[in-house]
């Protein structure tokens, strides 16, 4: 379904797995970045599509200082795309401030909830020009 590459790596999504999740009536949550969902978003458009963001920019350079992962260069490009992606995030349907796990993974439940009760989705079920 789409690919990318990030920092080096390439990440990838089979198309033939989501085809038989959604022919089962499953909901799909995909973990990937703008790139990729971008790209999903072209291929699926009635995707829902949920941008996950820092409390802050300040509590995301300190929760990748934590990791003791970075150098200060790559830190420094780390913050930069976050930025670019952030903006990027208005391509979206929904942002949730991943302040907790907890609260994001509540929110994110909320959304789906809703989703699954939205009449297109339901009134769509029925096949009224045979009804009766």
């Amino acid at each position: 379904m789409e690919f990318a590459e990030v920092y080096g790596n390439y990440y990838g999504t089979p198309l033939n797995k989501i085809e038989e999740r959604l022919n089962r009536g499953e909901d799909i949550l995909l973990e990937i970045d703008v790139q990729g969902a971008l790209n999903v978003k072209r291929k699926m458009p009635e995707g829902i599509y949920i941008f996950l963001l820092p409390p802050s920019l300040e509590e995301l350079k300190r929760r990748i200082e934590g990791r003791g992962t970075e150098t200060p260069e790559s830190l420094k490009r780390r913050l930069a795309n976050a930025v670019a992606e952030i903006q990027i995030g208005r391509e979206y349907d929904y942002a949730v401030v991943n302040d907790s796990v907890d609260n994001a993974a509540a929110q994110i439940e909320a959304i789906l909830a809703a989703e699954r009760c939205k009449v297109a989705r339901n009134l769509d079920k029925f096949n009224l020009e045979e009804a009766f």
